[in-house]
This record gives C-alpha cells, structure tokens and sequence, in this order.
C-alpha cells in the first residue's frame, strides 16, 4: 500500500525502546511515522538474561519486580504515545537477546510491518537495542529502520 509521497504505508510499528539517546530518537520517529501512517504503534523493550545473576534468577521476587519496573516504564512511552495523537499503542516485553528475541518472537507475535530502532544503544549494564541493530536489520523479515 502506497502513501501519498509514493513510498509504503505500514500498519503496524514495531519501534525498540530503551533508555539510549539513540532509541529515544526511534521512539520520536516511530511517533512520526505512526500518525502520517495512521499506523499501530507497538512498543517493546526486552529484559536481557545475561543481566541477572543466578541468586535473582532464581528469585521470583526479583524477575517479578524488574518485570513489573519495565512494565510501568513501557507504559509510560504509550502514554507520551497517545498524547502525541497516535491512535492505537500496544507494548510488548519478553525477556532474553534483544535483537533474537524481536526478530524471532516478537516481531511474528505482533504482525509487524516495520521495526525502528536506534543505532547505539545505552552503555553499561543495560544496553538493549544499538549492539543488537545490525543483527535485526540483517535478520529482520521486515523492513528496519535504523536511526541514528
């Protein structure tokens, strides 16, 4: 489906969230292009594994509270979402390599037709999504969209 520049339309947004200047830009233009589009925005952040000892792995407490943490944060991007004037904002967490899992789960689970993401992620322990971009634009079975 062709929009009124002549380039594609998508549907459905998947744009990858941290706390990175990088990924704050993708968010910006994911918002962007959802409300040109009038597209779903579906917004995702991925608890990554190898952050997490094995004492808190084996906590449900803790799994628990750092779920529910990213969740309450994650909420907070759809809201800034919704108030921008998108129409429609999903979020999706999952847990594991943040380029493997959106490719492989996340991306199939939602239908998505685009992925945005920043190019650099946050240094330190929780970098998500820059190390990771090249993977997902190499193996994403969609369009991706870099932002740098």
């Amino acid at each position: 489906m062709a929009n009124k520049s002549g380039g594609q339309k998508f549907e459905r947004i998947l744009v990858g969230v941290d706390d990175s200047e990088d990924a704050q830009l993708a968010f910006r233009y994911a918002i962007r292009e959802a409300r040109q589009s009038d597209a779903r925005l579906i917004i995702t952040s991925i608890m990554e594994e190898d952050n997490v000892n094995v004492f808190q792995a084996l906590s449900k407490d803790y799994v628990h509270g750092e779920r529910s943490a990213l969740a309450k944060h994650i909420e907070g991007y759809r809201q800034l979402a919704l108030r921008a004037g998108v129409k429609a904002v999903d979020t999706v967490i999952d847990e594991g390599d943040p380029g493997e899992t959106i490719v492989k789960r996340v991306i199939p689970a939602t239908n998505a037709d685009l992925l945005i993401v920043g190019s650099l992620s946050k240094t330190g322990v929780r970098k998500y999504f820059g190390s990771q971009a090249a993977y997902m634009a190499k193996y994403s079975p969609i369009s991706v969209m870099i932002v740098r």
